[in-house]
């Protein structure tokens, strides 16, 4: 048994002082930090946040060490039987993937904080948590008078925990299955409301898998009282940050309803059904896999769609969601550029920032589009017989049933297995090719009886000079620009911070002062690196940025209701 302790002597310095003992018989120990966390496909650095790393023998003797990597330590154990490893972690990031302490709560994230022994991560687990008696303990894991109990390291590394006194707390059942509800923050929860709309998407996810992965599950929600919206899966459980926390159940409930369903999708999707670089995870370095088309794509399109399934979104709000992925879509210029498998493999580079402009793609945008295409290419082929409900079905009782990850190949031929149909055309063209797949989107609304719409954005400085915007106080600054457009031509560049237009301030009011010069040369006052310079637009006679939307045809005939109803039912 590998035994830690969670100690939080004072929660005003956010330090958290951890304790490992562990029993060897081995001359040289290694001691390895996770480099990385699962959900979130980038080298994490969590040893920037450790402190005062030691090491014991028996009777607390100190043994010498070394840190041979910047997140592993080589032990002289020198005969020692048991060890003993000290060490405090800075927990100052409150997220949905990260680990904070203050006065309110301790909420741990192990895979950021807790070091495991190289070759022994097969050993039982336990953590000791040292915390106040008023605290609520919300966790995945067995527990027994503040012991949590793990069967190895890797579900102590998948199994966030919060303790404080200000938990809420209920629960709900689908299927036979217990689901907690843990609230952590100021919020008035609507149980009536969450309860009733979750177990209606739980339920039909359940339904189309035929059985939940395991027999309890935990949806933490950490409400702060800025704007906030994050999620992060887990096997038996998901931490979802949201805020602010007077929206939650107002106008943000639709995004709380959205992540909750996405990140209990990947109950199946991901934790179970793994890309075969990732089974096991290997915590040490980079896990490169080309298929975020399937981990991330396949979720962000079913996680919605089982709302519209479930009958907790309606239609209307259904593709608002799906306007939002089209639109997404089209202003990403980097979708001519590289693959939605090429960008999968590059999160390790930087796929979680902007970084160069038009350069990569998103797996979640991208991956979702062509998941609703591989969706209509099943059911097409197969005579409406299959759909992506059942090649997620086969991959879980298949592969991970059996203990195996997904390949690539095995994504390919489950697809073809169903569809009765070849699927390497698509992924050659669209899923590891550049070529526009904005027919193969077309022609799957068409078979649906849905029409793609596009119109010009109202907003002038999108439409009618290519280049978007975002106010800093009374100014703007560019965060994307069109290419060929004016605002390129014009030699307009990414973080110019718009003044004036013809040498009127902006004032907040940048696209009314450039529709009122609508006919006349536009002269923009820009800072730029903190030198005051003035760019000039040419002109252009066609619209740039387009708003893109779905919507059902008046008229489908009696194949695309059937179809349609086929693919919400």
């Amino acid at each position: 048994m590998i035994s830690y302790k969670f100690s939080i002597n004072n929660p005003a310095s956010q330090y958290i002082q951890i304790e490992m003992t562990f029993e060897s018989n081995q001359d040289i120990e290694h001691i390895q930090l996770p480099s990385w966390r699962p959900g979130r496909y980038e080298l994490g650095n969590f040893a920037k946040n450790v402190k005062n790393f030691k090491v014991f023998g028996e009777d607390r003797k100190p043994l010498c060490f070394n840190k041979i990597t910047k997140d592993c330590w080589k032990i002289e154990t020198d005969g020692n039987k048991k060890i003993h490893i000290s060490y405090s972690y800075y927990a100052v990031d409150l997220n949905a993937g990260s680990t904070f302490l203050d006065k309110n709560q301790l909420y741990v994230n192990p895979v950021n904080c807790c070091v495991f022994i190289v070759g022994k991560e097969l050993e039982k687990c336990e953590i000791n948590l040292d915390i106040p008696n008023s605290y609520e303990i919300a966790c995945g894991l067995k527990s027994a008078n503040n012991i949590l109990f793990a069967e190895n390291f890797d579900q102590l590394a998948d199994s966030p925990f919060i303790c404080s006194a200000s938990l809420q707390h209920d629960t709900y059942t689908a299927n036979e299955t217990i689901f907690h509800l843990w609230f952590q923050g100021q919020v008035i929860v609507d149980w009536e409301k969450i309860k009733t709309d979750f177990l209606k998407f739980t339920a039909k996810q359940i339904e189309k898998f035929s059985e939940f992965p395991v027999p309890e599950y935990h949806f933490f929600f950490q409400i702060v009282p800025v704007k906030a919206y994050h999620g992060v899966e887990h096997q038996t459980s998901t931490v979802i940050l949201l805020g602010p926390s007077y929206d939650i159940f107002q106008g943000f409930y639709k995004e709380l309803l959205g992540v909750s369903s996405h990140e209990l999708y990947h109950t199946w999707n991901v934790k179970s059904i793994r890309p075969i670089e990732m089974f096991p995870y290997d915590f040490t370095k980079e896990n490169y896999s080309k298929l975020g088309y399937l981990c991330e794509g396949v979720t962000t399109y079913m996680g919605d769609l089982f709302l519209l399934k479930s009958g907790v979104f309606s239609e209307k709000e259904y593709f608002l969601e799906l306007n939002n992925q089209l639109q997404k879509h089209f202003d990403n210029f980097a979708r001519f550029n590289y693959s939605v498998a090429d960008s999968s493999f590059d999160t390790w580079l930087d796929g979680y920032i902007s970084g160069a402009p038009n350069r990569k793609v998103s797996i979640y945008t991208e991956g979702c589009l062509l998941a609703f295409a591989t969706d209509v290419f099943i059911m097409k082929n197969s005579k409406e017989k299959y759909n992506l409900d059942d090649l997620m079905k086969r991959l879980y009782f298949d592969f991970y049933l059996n203990g195996k990850g997904v390949s690539e190949k095995d994504y390919q031929e489950k697809v073809e297995q169903l569809a009765n149909a070849s699927f390497q055309g698509l992924l050659d063209d669209y899923f590891y090719g550049t070529n526009p797949f904005e027919s193969l989107i077309v022609d799957a609304f068409e078979y649906l009886g849905l029409e793609l719409v596009h119109k010009p954005s109202p907003k002038y400085s999108f439409a009618k000079l290519g280049f978007k915007s975002l106010p800093a106080g009374q100014n703007f600054i560019v965060k994307a620009i069109y290419p060929g457009s004016p605002a390129e031509m014009g030699d307009l560049m990414l973080e110019d911070e718009i003044i004036a237009v013809n040498s009127y301030l902006c004032n907040g009011e940048l696209d009314k002062w450039l529709h009122h010069f609508d006919d006349e040369i536009k002269l923009l006052s820009v800072m730029r690196s903190g030198k005051l310079i003035e760019v000039c637009f040419p002109t252009a006679v066609r619209n740039f940025y387009l708003d893109y939307s779905v919507k059902k045809n008046e008229n489908p005939n009696q194949h695309q209701k059937k179809a349609f109803e086929r693919w919400i039912r």
